[in-house]
């Protein structure tokens, strides 16, 4: 069990084709832990102050969208896998509080790339280069919601804001025992969980056709880790996954609908082809029945019998 939860705090990242970059920067995709939500950022050919080091950070995604003045306390490590036994792989560990001003923290030297990109190294697998982050979140908090803590309203437990107040209730009314388990004490990370699960609410109520296959990946992850804190979300999960269902039926008719497409493409050019051939086949065989008419006409003039103005033609042989 200790085990699952530690793996729930890990993501990794494999950068494909790591040598041949020519980006001066790339992200990895977005993914949540903890109830926080990250992404890694890289810079592979190293950044303007260590350029021959391989530059790693970690970063708050969609910080711009949080309340001003929040504040998220984190240790992480990273590792650079190296896959050969017995090799060691490179880790490195820091904390460090993000917030508005600094929503990102690494490393400017975390390896040298001469070390990364040599022969045998053990550190790219066919030019991919593998990292892994575990992330601890230690704490969170929201100054500007603590300058405003009286507009919070305290619902079954959770400090929610007023326009969210009756969405909450209705909540705890429909599953009552939704969050009998829950076992986070902190205010803020309680805040915090239920915005999550009242974004995961709203993006299960999308459309299919308005939802990513990236959205529903960070909905399962989301998902996970809210039960893994206590929430009961049987009836959430049972909804995501017919979303899912729906999502895939749409894209595999969306699939299907561009390979008919394709399929009717061609048989147009092959008719359009054919048309062209019956097209001249066609006059051949006008062609051919004129040169036919001719020819009986020529045929029937040679064996036609002489007329009667003709006759005076043999009257010397008789």
């Amino acid at each position: 069990m200790g085990n699952d939860q530690a793996d729930k705090k890990k993501f990794s990242w494999v950068i494909k084709n790591f040598s041949s970059l020519q980006s001066e920067k790339i992200y990895s995709d977005q993914f949540v832990i903890d109830g926080c939500r990250w992404r890694l950022l890289a810079f592979p050919k190293g950044n303007s102050i260590k350029s021959d080091h391989l530059s790693l950070y970690l970063e708050v995604a969609e910080s711009e969208s949080l309340p001003c003045g929040w504040r998220r306390h984190a240790q992480f490590f990273f590792t650079i896998v190296n896959h050969i036994p017995g090799k060691c792989s490179q880790r490195r560990e820091t904390i460090h509080w993000f917030c508005e001003k600094v929503p990102d923290w690494g490393f400017t030297d975390m390896f040298p790339l001469n070390g990364l990109k040599a022969k045998d190294s053990g550190f790219l697998v066919n030019g991919d280069l593998k990292i892994v982050v575990e992330i601890e979140v230690l704490e969170v908090l929201v100054i500007g919601l603590l300058n405003v803590s009286e507009s919070m309203l305290d619902v079954n437990g959770f400090h929610v804001l007023p326009s969210q107040v009756k969405y909450v209730k209705s909540l705890f009314e429909i599953h009552p025992d939704i969050a009998t388990k829950f076992r986070i004490k902190n205010q803020y990370l309680k805040t915090g969980y239920m915005n999550v699960l009242l974004s995961l609410i709203e993006t299960v109520r999308r459309s299919p056709k308005e939802i990513s296959k990236a959205d529903l990946d960070d909905a399962y992850v989301a998902l996970e880790s809210l039960t893994d804190y206590g929430f009961k979300l049987d009836w959430l999960k049972k909804n995501l996954d017919q979303v899912s269902e729906k999502k895939e039926k749409e894209e595999a008719g969306e699939t299907r609908r561009k390979e008919i497409e394709e399929e009717l493409k061609d048989l147009k050019l092959k008719c359009s082809g054919l048309e062209a051939h019956l097209e001249k086949v066609k006059r051949k065989c006008s062609d051919l029945e004129g040169q036919l008419l001719e020819q009986k006409a020529e045929v029937l003039a040679a064996i036609a019998p002489l007329s009667s103005s003709d006759d005076g033609v043999f009257d010397d042989f008789f």
